[in-house]
């Protein structure tokens, strides 16, 4: 039996191109999905999960900055929007962590997801650890890292999330090779990163929640370039394959892409449906936009 898992890497140094203009200034984790960013959701998921220290790998200080701002309220703005309104006082403590949960690290040169997990390493230290990675919004009950972190308790090693994608998209994911599967858990005989669709030898995707063994700050410090010419995690992890147990895990729940427009939108129809006091409207206005249209 596994132990628990204490620690969450989150990679936020990415640049948002995908969303420019409005990421000139802003972390693409800070945009909004309803009244939360992104990162809010990611954060409330592993804390649920039971992760006691999060670890954000930043890159620009500018973005760190506005993390940081965000996760920890200056005085003089909280004070000023309390002022305004005293009611605000739960909205404004909803991003509250207690002091040393988070901390922070930068990836000083963007060679990609497995370098910017690799950046730390040092804070995770020998343990096996979680990533979550804030473009994944994860609608799931429990949540998403909890049922990694719970295979892994059974299976020990490491577990990684899939699911499901066209086989045209194989392109945009890394891609698990099968093995024996088992309910949920499917063993692992390899890993090809952003394979062409003739090449995959699965549709089985690699999505943004992890539970990885320390043993791959070793491969990931190797520096080897894969594709895009950036550190990829997924070779990093394909070479761990034979050295302890690795599965990918079928999370039950619903996945949103907010790295692209399409799925930030449907993300924000989603979650609004899914509230009772948003519903009818969300329901109302995609009724009259759709008359519009015709």
């Amino acid at each position: 039996m596994a132990g628990a898992i204490r620690k969450a890497v989150f990679p936020v140094a990415g640049l948002g191109t995908r969303f420019l203009p409005a990421t000139r200034a802003l972390p693409k984790e800070l945009l909004p999905v309803l009244d939360r960013p992104l990162i809010d959701y990611a954060i409330a998921e592993a804390r649920e999960a039971g992760i006691e220290r999060l670890i954000f790998v930043t890159g620009l200080e500018a973005n760190a900055d506005m993390l940081k701002s965000h996760l920890n309220l200056p005085g003089d703005r909280r004070a000023v929007l309390e002022a305004k309104d005293p009611e605000l006082g739960p909205a404004l403590a909803a991003a509250d962590l207690p002091p040393g949960v988070a901390v922070f690290v930068t990836q000083e040169e963007p060679l990609g997801l497995g370098h910017a997990v690799w950046c730390a390493r040092e804070l995770v230290g020998d343990e096996p650890f979680a990533v979550l990675l804030p473009d994944d919004l994860m609608d799931a009950d429990p949540p998403a890292i909890g049922q990694l972190i719970g295979a892994h308790g059974t299976t020990g090693g490491n577990v990684v999330a899939v699911e499901e994608v066209s086989r045209e998209d194989t392109a945009r994911y890394g891609i698990l090779d099968p093995g024996e599967v088992a309910g949920g858990l499917v063993e692992a005989k390899g890993l090809v990163e952003k394979p062409a669709p003739e090449d995959a030898p699965s549709t089985l995707g690699l999505i943004g929640r992890y539970v990885l063994l320390p043993g791959v700050f070793a491969e990931l410090g190797r520096f080897e370039r894969g594709a895009g010419g950036e550190i990829q995690l997924t070779d990093a992890m394909a070479r761990m394959i034979g050295t302890a147990p690795f599965h990918g895990f079928k999370t039950l729940g619903r996945r949103y892409d907010c790295g692209t427009k399409a799925g930030l939108i449907a993300a924000q129809i989603g979650l609004a449906l899914k509230d009772p006091a948003l519903r009818g409207g969300v329901q109302e206005n995609l009724r009259s936009a759709g008359r519009e249209w015709e």
